[in-house]
């Protein structure tokens, strides 16, 4: 099989060969006349790729005749003898949400998930494609960051993602295709101008390119200077970052942070944010933080939210949180201390387990229940009461865990704060049949979001 002189198929192996050790490269193949090049070109030197190839087509389950791109996509492999894998996801969109980011978010989680550890996907993503995404994020007011487009080379959950492709335009993939003879799918919502990378392709792009023809190799060299200058605002962030002192997962200093000018601020939360797998904030959010969380009062509790994360601050410390549904406080549940007790609202699980002299006094049941204010303890081991407020205080408690905090109560009387105090007379003496109480609490995880 002859590869179309224009195809820089020498350049596509060259990337591709800077992954010696992997198993197998794994083309994303909707079907359509970019991936089917991409897959069909591979295929004619596939014993020259460093691992195997194969396919993996992703349906959104979204269009009435998603079933039968699948079955061409399954033949096409077939008839070039190439191992095919079909991933179906429920790609419907939320109300509020674009279809087409629910889609691609879908895609890559479902691919993420499934790729074999050290494999490289492999996607058609062009030139022109490179173009439309790089006046997508300047519509919509990005940075540098943004403004670099899609990266050629990023971690994808065990393996890679590789666009091999980039430098590549569409009428070149066109040309082969034409050229093979290939049969490919072509999805109607493709000439949609009412979505917004559709609108770009047919009615923007071709009016730029008739007055500067080389317009999508100007805005892809565009992208590259935008991933130089990121970059380096990354490293700056790295440097500024390791100035920090030492402070719990999933924090930040606030005095440190205040001692930087506000560009270098902004640039280290960015940067911050996204090493803790979170897409960072937009920059009127960012303005947020700065003004009602980093420039609030120490004794504040700030709250700033976006996209299923929040930033707060409890004292000197800016803490980064998944959103969590609020327990409710009357909340009421009998505990036999038998079985382990599953809270609701993501409020994690209560176990016990019999000890002698140690833990709660041994009792039939407790309930549990959650902090409505008011509460005392005289902590085992003080002279003296004191709210339960005061006791958060000193042990540096922020607010919001407080009221996640399970409270065992025997004969109606707060017995114990699960992980932290007995209260007394409820604590088990010498030779006394106890009961040790465990929480782990239940916080999820921050979902990453990176840049694909």
């Amino acid at each position: 099989m002859r590869v179309s002189a224009r195809l820089p198929i020498d350049e596509i192996l060259t990337l591709i060969r800077q992954f010696p050790e992997s198993g197998c490269f794994w083309v994303a193949y909707s079907g359509g006349v970019d991936s089917h090049v991409l897959l069909h070109a591979l295929s004619a030197v596939r014993e020259s790729l460093p691992g195997k190839l194969g396919a993996v087509h992703v349906d959104h389950t979204l269009h009435p005749d998603s079933g039968n791109w699948s079955d061409h996509c399954r033949s096409v492999c077939a008839n070039l003898m190439i191992p095919f894998q079909l991933l179906p996801v429920d790609a419907r969109a939320a109300p509020g949400t674009s279809p087409e980011a629910a889609a691609r978010d879908a895609r890559y989680r479902v691919i993420a998930e499934w790729l074999p550890p050290g494999d490289v996907l492999l996607s058609a993503h062009h030139q022109d494609d490179q173009a439309e995404t790089l006046l997508l994020q300047l519509m919509r007011g990005s940075g540098p960051r943004g403004l670099a487009s899609m990266p050629i080379r990023v971690p994808l959950g065990r393996g890679s993602l590789l666009r091999p492709l980039l430098s590549v335009t569409r009428s070149v993939l066109l040309d082969y295709a034409q050229s093979q003879g290939l049969q490919w799918i072509e999805d109607p919502s493709n000439t949609d101008t009412g979505i917004d990378r559709n609108f770009l392709r047919h009615l923007i792009l071709p009016v730029l390119r008739q007055r500067w023809p080389s317009a999508s190799a100007s805005i892809t060299r565009c992208t590259g200077l935008c991933a130089e200058s990121s970059a380096l605002m990354d490293m700056l962030a790295a440097d500024d970052l390791l100035g920090f002192p030492e402070t719990p997962a999933r924090t930040l200093p606030i005095p440190a942070l205040r001692a930087l000018p506000v560009v270098r601020q902004r640039n280290l939360l960015r940067f911050w944010l996204r090493r803790q797998g979170v897409r960072p904030p937009s920059h009127r959010v960012l303005e947020r933080v700065e003004r009602e969380v980093l420039k609030s009062r120490t004794d504040a509790s700030p709250r700033v939210v976006w996209g299923g994360v929040e930033i707060r601050r409890y004292r000197d410390l800016l803490h980064l949180l998944p959103v969590l549904p609020v327990p409710d406080p009357g909340y009421r549940m009998d505990w036999s201390l038998d079985k382990p007790l599953r809270l609701p609202a993501a409020g994690g699980i209560l176990t016990a387990r019999p000890g002698i002299g140690t833990g709660l006094k041994a009792s039939a049941s407790v309930q549990v229940r959650y902090r409505q204010g008011g509460e005392i303890c005289r902590p085992s081991g003080r002279n003296h009461h004191h709210a339960l407020k005061k006791l958060y205080q000193e042990r540096g408690i922020p607010p919001w865990e407080r009221e996640r905090i399970p409270l065992i109560y025997v004969d109606r009387k707060l017995a114990a704060v699960a992980g932290l105090w007995i209260c007394e007379p409820f604590q088990a003496r010498a030779g006394e049949a106890g009961m040790e109480i465990d929480w782990q609490p239940e916080i999820p995880a921050l979902f990453p979001r990176g840049r694909l």
